[in-house]
């Protein structure tokens, strides 16, 4: 009986970006995963399964055992720590920064500060680092609205062009990480037990992310 190879994909803009790369190395879904209300597809390879869920749930999935590989920005590995979990190869897809914000040409105020986020843990170590104490505030999205309405003195967030952040009269202020993007995690469990299966994915795509520098070029 052949072993059964499970990938999790995250949904949203970076699975539209996945799912071409998958494709040159050789990996697609039987039916279109944009369309349809399921969660598991099968592939073109007979023992290759892919699971569509949620970029924050993908860590989880793979460290504990119930994806064999899978694909998450860095943003949400920094944030859920991955243990247990090997990140052979950065896909180099959804590109962006992780940075502090906060009201333009307003200083940031002495003392303990207010800081909205989804990143708790992320923030929590990096003003740690910074010797600067602060109350966190976990929010879901509209990060922008938060030192507008005066429940944060800054925000911590994905800044992809900086458009919206303008928009709410926010500026860019701190790098946390200038290196986020999309990369490709597998549990240790699976590397050991699954190395026959796993190797090959992992080197066609890094052939295809070769290919797609070289066309960018």
């Amino acid at each position: 009986m052949s072993q059964e190879l499970i990938i999790a994909l995250s949904k949203g803009r970076i699975l539209d970006e996945t799912l071409p790369l998958f494709e040159q190395a050789g990996i697609y879904p039987l039916e279109d995963v944009r369309k349809s209300r399921k969660l598991i597809f099968d592939t073109n390879i007979e023992n290759v399964k892919l699971i569509i869920i949620r970029a924050v749930d993908v860590p989880t999935y793979v460290e504990l055992g119930a994806a064999d590989m899978g694909v998450a920005g860095k943003d949400v590995l920094l944030e859920h720590g991955a243990k247990g979990v090997y990140e052979p190869l950065d896909l180099k897809i959804a590109k962006c920064r992780l940075m502090t914000a906060g009201m333009k040409n307003q200083a940031r105020p002495q003392g303990r500060i207010r800081v909205a986020t989804k990143f708790v843990n992320v923030a929590k170590r990096y003003y740690a680092e910074q010797g600067i104490q602060v109350d966190l505030i976990k929010l879901y999205g509209g990060m922008e609205l938060a030192p507008i309405m005066d429940l944060a003195d800054e925000i911590v967030d994905i800044v992809d062009t900086g458009n919206t952040l303008k928009a709410n009269g926010l500026e860019a202020r701190e790098h946390i990480d200038a290196n986020i993007s999309t990369r490709l995690v597998v549990s240790q469990g699976a590397m050991k037990m699954k190395h026959r299966l796993i190797q090959p994915i992992i080197d066609q795509l890094a052939a295809a992310v070769d290919a797609a520098d070289n066309a960018a070029e």
